[in-house]
This record gives C-alpha cells, structure tokens and sequence, in this order.
C-alpha cells in the first residue's frame, strides 16, 4: 500500500512537469505533449471505476463505429467491385509474386486485426454474450465496410495511399474525425486498462502474484475492480513508451509483435483447454490448432523481423512479467511445502491432547489454515501460550479452483474431526472473492444446518498470506440468526481478499 502510494504521489506531481520540461528542452511535437497529458487524465479517472467510465465512453463509441461504417459505405458505393477482395485467391497471388517483401507486408496488414485480443481481457467484466453481440451486432460489420471503404478510394485515388482512411471524409469533416478518433483511442486503452485489473485480480487468487490492493467499483457486477498499483504502474510504462517512441509508426513494431505473440499463445491454450477441460480428441483439438498455429506463425514471423525497430521491447516485458509470475507461484509453494512440514499431524495432537488433560473453556475458534495436512502453528502457539483450548475448534480453509466459478453447491465441505474439531473448506473460482461471513452463512444452509448451527457461529475478520489469524466470540454473544448482523459487524475490517 505504501509503494502504491508512493507510486501515486510520484505519478501526479513529477510526471507532468517532467514531460513538460522535456519537451521545452528537446522541443519535441505538442502532439507528444498532448498525449502525455490525456494519458495521466485516462488514469485518474479509473478510481472511479469501469461503469463510470464507461458511461461516459460508450456513447462516443457507438459514434465512432457509427462514422467508420458511414464513411466505408459512402466510398464502397462507388466502387463495388473492390468486394471481389473477399477471395483469398488475392492475398496468395500478392504473396506468390512478392516473395520475402510479401512476406514482410504482413507485418503491416496484421495491424488491421489489433485490438480484437482487448476484447477478451475484458471478457471477465462483462461475459461472453455482451462481447459476442457487439463484435458481431456492430463492430465487425463497421469495420469491414470501413476497409472496404479505403479500398475502393484507392481504386479511385491511388496517390492517397499514405493515408487513405482520413481521405474518406470530407475536407471540413476532417478535425472532427480526428477528434473522434482520439477519443477513440483512450477507449482502446481503456478496455486494455480495465483487462489489465482483471487479469491481476485473477493473478492473486490463483497464487502468481503478490497482493494487493482491490477495490471493488460496482456493487452489481463482481468483475468490475480497480488495483490502484497496476494503475499507476501502467501509466508510468505507457508515458515512458510515448516519450521513447515518440510517434505510433515507430511503435507499430512492438505493438505488432505483441499481438501476435499473444494471440500464438492464446492458440496453444486452446489446443490444452480442448484437450484438458473439454475432452477432444487429439485429431478434433489438432486440427483447428494447427490450422490457427499456421496462420499466427507467419504473422508473428513477419513482425518479429522488425526485432531491431522496437520488436523486442514487449519480448522483454513479457519475460520480465513471466519470470516475476513464475518465481513467485514456485516461492509460494516451496514455502507451503515448507509450513506443512512443520505441523504436526491431528492424530498425534488428539493423542497429547488425551494425554496431558488440556482444559477446554468455553467458546469457539475459527483458524485460518492453507492445508488440511495437520494443526496450524497458530493454534499451537496460542495453546502454548494460554495453555488452554476452546470446546469448539473450527479449521477453516478457502482454495482457490483453476475455474472462474464454482457452483454454489460445490462451495462448501464441512467434516467432523471430532473431540470438537472441526474442518471447513470453502472452493472458490479465480474470479470470485472469498468472504468469510459468505462462507458461514452458506454452511448454515446446507443439509447440516442444525450441526453448523450450534457449533460455527464465529466471524472471521481476515487471515495474512500464511493463514494464521482467527477471532473468537464468547458463546450467547453473537446470534447466527441473522446475516446482516454478521456482515455490519465485519464491514469495519472488510472480508477476506
């Protein structure tokens, strides 16, 4: 919390006047200057969440796909026959001809497809029928007669090739579609933005990365979060990138080669998630990977020629992130490894508890533990220290499932230890958050609700990454009866990340 802070702070009062000073002393264009400055607004803005924003962006967007489709139609209307282009026969013969600089152009003509992978990081915000109707309802569409479009000017005008897409509208339209284009772009980044909170969201809960602070901006969909770290980390980056750069055409390399190398990768996934989850056979899954592999391979192989050109700046950050993911996942489970090592197993704990006539008071406890390999060493301590143990002891471990959600029946699993032991387990998807009072409160609704009942009416406020904090309530103090209680009781501490 501290870093981010500190992150913040740096963000809002050096960057500013660090660009600023840079461009008196270079002199560079107003335009890099303008960018910075509609980046760090971009940024402040998504404390207020991705519903705010996009309440103010989503008009605008429908504007914009609006214009792309009108200005397409208007130029493809005079020359239709640039739709003969649907044929393939085209590409390969274009290919065929040119060689190695056929092979190269692909590199430019792959950037008519970026953005689309936006799409899918968004995918945990809204779900996949929202993004499906839009894709097909409106974006494609837009975009194919937008291409067009620009085709048939060509047709027509060959000598506006260096820019045809402005040359579809006319002259006194043309600061206004600039205008909408700009705020085109932050919309683009925006969604990019919004993925980016989500993915590390879903990082934490799957144990790859470290946590951190989460801010949940909508009270109706669960997806919509704000990780004010990732933020400003990602509006130093970006900054950074458009004062190193300092223009999109010598950026297109690195943004080609990102792309397509997340798309290659999203393709091996789908060969392993066919395979492992959905059950295909190895010809069923094959055949549609190698089919996709092809078609990435020669894509990512035209953008990584340009290696020297700023290609390799998205390299590195994605082994730099990979490497970061990797070792803490690996760190993680080194020290689990270790922690279950040192606890002693619950036969052996019943046979010293049987032996030594350790008292029991009354009360209940809830541990928080990662394992069900034996008794944490929080409890431990607290006996050795208070040399005493509650009548009503309850194990309560939360794992997280390498699913986005689990079913509500499926959440819950409660086992009498006996001795008054108990172990709760509660599953999670990587997309759902784990709240203790949640988790009490649909154990009391299962087939054993007498049982939970009378033994498990204990908040529990949080646990640290090691699982070793716990509550406790006196009996006759806190009344199981009613979930709003509970809930108000713990809103002062918040529930479990």
């Amino acid at each position: 919390m501290i870093l981010a802070a500190h992150v913040k702070l740096t963000a809002l009062i050096w960057l500013p006047a660090c660009a600023l000073w840079i461009v008196r002393r270079w002199g560079w264009a107003v335009t890099v200057a303008v960018t910075v400055a509609i980046l760090v607004a971009l940024f402040a803005v998504q404390r207020f969440g991705t519903g705010g924003v996009g309440a103010f962006f989503g008009p605008v967007t429908v504007v914009w796909f609006g214009v792309l489709a009108v200005l397409g139609a208007r130029s493809l209307v005079a020359n239709p026959e640039v739709l003969a282009a649907i044929s393939p026969t085209y590409a390969l013969e274009f290919l065929l001809h040119n060689g190695s600089v056929g092979f190269i152009t692909l590199g430019a003509v792959f950037l008519v497809v970026t953005g689309s992978e936006a799409l899918y990081a968004d995918m945990g915000h809204f779900g996949r029928r929202p993004i499906r109707l839009v894709w097909y309802g409106v974006v494609l569409p837009s975009l194919l007669l937008n291409y067009f479009g620009q085709g048939a000017l060509l047709l027509r005008h060959p000598e506006v090739a260096r820019n045809p897409f402005y040359n579809l509208a006319p002259s006194w339209a043309l600061y206004p579609l600039v205008a909408i284009a700009t705020a085109a772009t932050i919309i683009a980044s925006q969604a990019v933005i919004s993925g980016a909170f989500s993915l590390t969201r879903q990082a934490i809960q799957l144990g790859y990365c470290p946590r951190m602070r989460i801010e949940h901006t909508s009270s109706e969909e669960i997806g919509q979060v704000y990780v004010p770290f990732v933020n400003w980390t990602l509006m130093i980056t970006t900054v950074g990138l458009v004062i190193a750069f300092r223009s999109s055409h010598t950026l297109a390399a690195a943004y080609g080669v990102a792309v397509t190398t997340t798309m290659l990768i999203g393709t091996i996934l789908f060969f392993f998630v066919a395979r492992e989850r959905w059950g295909w056979g190895l010809v069923r899954a094959g055949l549609p990977t190698a089919l996709f592999i092809v078609v990435d391979v020669s894509f990512f192989g035209a953008n990584i020629s340009k290696i020297s050109h700023g290609a390799w700046f998205p390299l590195v950050i994605g082994l730099v992130v990979f490497s970061l993911l990797s070792t803490w996942k690996r760190g993680r489970e080194i020290l689990a490894r270790k922690f279950a090592a040192k606890m002693q197993p619950l036969d052996e704990f019943f046979e010293v508890l049987d032996q030594e006539k350790i008292r029991r008071v009354p009360g209940r406890a809830v541990y928080m533990t990662s394992t069900h390999s034996g008794i944490p060493p929080v409890l431990l301590h607290n006996l050795a220290h208070n040399k005493v143990l509650h009548e009503e002891v309850v194990l309560l471990t939360v794992v997280t499932s390498e699913v986005p959600r689990v079913p509500a029946g499926e959440k819950i699993e409660l086992e009498d230890l006996g001795r008054g032991f108990f172990q709760l387990t509660a599953h999670y998807g990587f997309m759902e958050d784990a709240s203790v009072p949640h988790i009490l409160g649909a154990a009391k609704a299962k087939e054993h609700q007498q049982l939970w009942a009378k033994h498990l009416g204990v908040p529990v406020v949080g646990c640290n990454s090691v699982g070793m904090r716990f509550v406790l309530v006196p009996p006759g103090e806190f009344d199981m009866g009613s979930s709003e209680q509970r809930i108000a009781r713990l809103d002062a501490n918040g529930p479990l990340q």
